[in-house]
């Protein structure tokens, strides 16, 4: 195998991974990415209310899936299940009318859509965004991070949450869960103004700290000895804290945002109107309306952990996607 490609469909964006897979000594091989690519689809407008997909937020996820499967052939990657994977989250797992969407996926990519469960979501972005780290605990050290880790995977719909450990006296995944609280479901459900009320951003508040209360059942975030957050709420949030002019992933990947700095993010992005935050030289267009609750859900988790800072990481599910295909179960 040369080469695998690897989808990630959420509930605000459409992700591809195109990587090559580099064979080194021994049975060890290495993931080099060849292309990633985000495109702003919104499959999830409006499925919190409805709980079907939107005809026009269909298509536009059917055209983005297009301009990826040209990509991928002409990379030398056949489309089908031997070399592309495709999951698809929580948006999909709420719609009433996703075999529309699974018939549509298959005519394009030649693969179905497999809609994982959160707890699948949850381990694949853990494998995604430690499986560098994990690489250098085998070398005797995991740099400035110390396990158990915590992933935070903040989407559209959904949040999903990992703790595990690395080495041979940790398993992997200890403990996993997703809940149904992401940027677009807590914009759709109470952030309705621009900005929002002091009375809307309380309510959403209330909501994520629910949600938390449920979480901390399942997972001890207070014994995290890292917070590592991926997606696109945590890299964005990382890349205005550096002041970055425009996106840069490279610099934004491992930036530590410490919690004051976090707080004070948050605060502004909720005080401040579509215009200003389409000002902000990192920020996609397809975020501008959503990113204040997106920091929000952030703001609330790292509060709860109790940790002094999270680190952003731009590998998460696509990476792990990417490695199934390599390592199979």
């Amino acid at each position: 195998m040369s080469g695998v490609a690897a989808i990630d469909c959420g509930t605000n964006s459409i992700r591809l991974l195109i990587a090559d897979v580099v064979l080194l000594d021994g049975d060890e091989v290495q993931v080099v990415d060849a292309d990633r690519r985000m495109e702003v689809v919104r499959l999830g407008e409006g499925v919190d209310e409805t709980g079907v997909f939107a005809p026009q937020a269909l298509e536009r996820t059917f055209d983005a899936l297009r301009g990826y499967a040209e990509a991928i052939e002409a990379h030398g990657i056949p489309l089908g299940p031997d070399g592309v994977r495709m999951v698809a989250t929580s948006a999909t797992r709420d719609a009433g009318n996703r075999q529309e969407f699974v018939d549509g996926v298959r005519g394009i990519l030649g693969v179905e859509p497999e809609v994982v469960t959160g707890l699948d979501e949850a381990e694949l972005s853990f494998v995604g965004a430690t499986a560098e780290l994990e690489a250098e605990a085998a070398e005797g050290g995991a740099g400035d991070f110390t396990p158990p880790f915590l992933v935070v995977d903040i989407g559209g719909g959904s949040t999903e949450f990992v703790l595990g450990g690395l080495g041979e006296d940790e398993e992997l995944v200890r403990a996993a869960l997703s809940v149904n609280v992401g940027c677009v479901r807590m914009t759709e459900r109470h952030l309705r103004t621009d900005p929002p009320t002091k009375e809307q951003v309380e309510a959403a508040t209330a909501d994520i700290e629910a949600a938390l209360d449920e979480v901390e059942k399942v997972v001890p975030l207070r014994e995290a000895g890292s917070v590592v957050c991926v997606a696109g709420t945590a890299t964005t949030v990382a890349g205005i804290a550096l002041d970055l002019p425009e996106y840069d992933s490279e610099r934004i990947h491992h930036t530590r945002v410490s919690a004051a700095e976090l707080e004070r993010i948050t605060g502004d992005l909720l005080a401040s109107r579509h215009a200003e935050r389409a000002e902000i030289g990192v920020m996609h267009p397809g975020r501008v309306d959503v990113i204040g609750a997106g920091a929000l859900v952030l703001s609330r988790v790292l509060a709860r952990t109790g940790a002094d800072h999270f680190t952003a990481s731009e590998h998460d599910i696509l990476d792990g996607v990417a490695w199934s295909l390599i390592v199979p179960e």
